[in-house]
């Protein structure tokens, strides 16, 4: 293998470059003993300046410390209204005890207490991050099969700068507009932040705060799939001013082919740029 291809397939998504055959992984150690929760925030409870905070805190937290933010829209309580729940959800590779110092120092304003936290190993807490339940074995991660039937449409961004108080109030008013929409927030910092943009083809490294998936998800088939198409890009350029520029980056592996395709038997460097510098630079 040429040292080009040996750097390409390094961070260049699945299937850009070729297929792989066999494979070396360099194993990390992991502590026997990791802590996971799950904490949820309603506009009611703070959600806006508690998630302004985040933003200033995960990226340089303490480094075994993982705080992945989910944004959806949820009924208040017993009332017919819907408010925005932000569900901090996190694995720290260490006991509750030492977590509860990190959180207490770096990120009070999530009001995290013991009860919140469950001690668990790591590859329990690989099940638990994927959403299965607690009494799941390991071997289901072996059988890959997909645990999302619905339809929907993704998009990504990349953060540098924190969204002030009243983009993400903006950001609410629209996502209550639309019937199932999702947001992950999966902060960036840490070893991600310790490589250069050049040393694979995954630029999006120091200054990166993090990075946003946009959903929207539908049940109805091919239905109402303009509505929620529509919908996703509508709330893509509403963010344009709070995200990367220059270009507007995005993650190769939520594909996305608004952002470009390749034309069957008519492809070029050019025509690729379109899409490629967005997700490589």
């Amino acid at each position: 293998m040429g040292e080009d291809l040996f750097w390409a397939i390094r961070g260049g998504g699945g299937g850009s470059f070729g297929i792989l055959l066999w494979w070396k992984i360099k194993l990390v150690p992991v502590p026997p003993t990791v802590t996971v929760f799950t904490v949820t925030k309603t506009l009611e409870q703070g959600a806006t300046k508690i998630l302004h905070r985040w933003q200033e805190v995960a990226p340089y937290i303490d480094e075994n410390l993982f705080i992945r933010v989910i944004i959806q829209p949820a009924k208040d309580g017993n009332k017919t209204q819907r408010t925005i729940t932000t569900s901090y959800n996190a694995v720290f590779l260490g006991e509750s005890r030492t977590l509860l110092q990190i959180i207490k120092k770096s990120f009070p304003e999530l009001g995290l207490t013991r009860k919140d936290c469950q001690e668990t190993s790591w590859i329990k807490s690989v099940l638990y991050v994927a959403g299965f339940p607690s009494v799941t074995p390991p071997e289901i991660l072996l059988k890959g099969k997909p645990t999302f039937k619905n339809s929907f449409k993704a998009k990504s961004d990349f953060v540098r700068e924190p969204i002030p108080e009243t983009g993400l109030e903006g950001l609410w008013q629209r996502l209550l507009s639309e019937d199932s929409p999702l947001m992950i927030w999966n902060p960036y910092g840490g070893k991600m932040s310790e490589f250069s943009e050049s040393d694979s083809p995954f630029p999006h490294r120091k200054g990166t705060l993090y990075k946003i998936q946009y959903l929207s998800i539908w049940q109805e088939g091919e239905k109402n799939v303009a509505k929620h198409v529509d919908w996703i890009r509508k709330l893509y350029n509403y963010m344009s001013p709070y995200v990367s520029k220059f270009p507007r980056e995005a993650y190769v592996n939520y594909r996305d082919l608004d952002l470009g395709i390749n034309t069957k038997n008519s492809t070029s460097y050019i025509k690729a740029s379109a899409w490629g510098y967005r997700y490589f630079k």
